[in-house]
């Protein structure tokens, strides 16, 4: 595991070793992570985004539930999904505008071809309150806005069991640039909207880090290839 940065005080120190612990993830793990059956488009993005130290960060245990948020093209899903094993549940909430495109069929293919996972075309706040162990929200929050974010954190807050997690992640922006339309975000705005929420941040990780990012032009910008800065964050529901 990379080096965590930490805010300053002894207190988010003792919440971090109380709370983050080597994860247990199914025994299989890594053979599904590199089996042909699973997607060459996402096994070449796992570079970059680093499955397995992800899951391990996040304490992603065989047997959870868990939630991937805004999923997209299911490559978090597929992960998690590998993470928890038959024995757990992977909940895939692509959102209802998911369902304008032929009904849904990409992601219900998705969430049928691994066996443990559900399709959730609602809003998070939609799904039973206090039902998951861990979640996801990677590239999702960096159009947010004040308005937008303040309801979106609460049903993630409302969504997790007490003691639950979620990472957030997201591109780097700075100051100064229009990092909306670069596909980028201030993540100072992310821990305070994440702290609005009543969410802990147990964890500033630099796990997702790269010094190849001059976060100057768009995440998309070739020049990067995939090589982008990301921040994660990991906040935890109080018990």
């Amino acid at each position: 595991m990379k080096t965590l940065i930490f805010k300053s005080g002894l207190m988010l120190c003792l919440l971090f070793s109380a709370h983050m612990v080597n994860a247990d993830v199914a025994p299989d793990f890594m053979d599904k992570l590199l089996s042909e059956d699973r997607p060459e488009a996402d096994r070449v993005r796992d570079g970059s985004r680093r499955p397995y130290q992800v899951m391990n960060l996040l304490q992603v245990d065989e047997g959870m539930t868990v939630m991937d948020i805004g999923a997209g093209g299911g490559w978090y899903t597929r992960v998690m999904s590998a993470a928890v094993g038959p024995r757990g549940k992977v909940v895939a909430q692509f959102g209802p505008r998911a369902l304008q495109r032929n009904d849904g069929q990409a992601q219900k293919d998705v969430a049928a071809s691994l066996g443990n996972t559900e399709a959730f075309f609602e809003e998070v706040a939609d799904y039973p309150s206090n039902s998951i162990d861990r979640a996801i929200t990677a590239l999702n929050i960096h159009h947010f806005n004040n308005e937008r974010a303040t309801p979106y954190f609460k049903a993630i807050y409302d969504v997790l069991k007490p003691g639950g997690m979620v990472a957030v992640i997201d591109h780097v922006g700075i100051a100064g640039m229009e990092n909306a339309m670069m596909h980028r975000m201030m993540k100072s705005d992310a821990r305070s909207w994440i702290e609005a929420s009543g969410l802990e941040i147990v964890a500033d990780s630099d796990l997702l880090s790269t010094n190849a990012d001059d976060h100057a032009r768009s995440i998309s910008d070739p020049i990067y290839g995939r090589d982008v800065d990301r921040f994660i964050f990991i906040a935890r529901k109080p018990d």
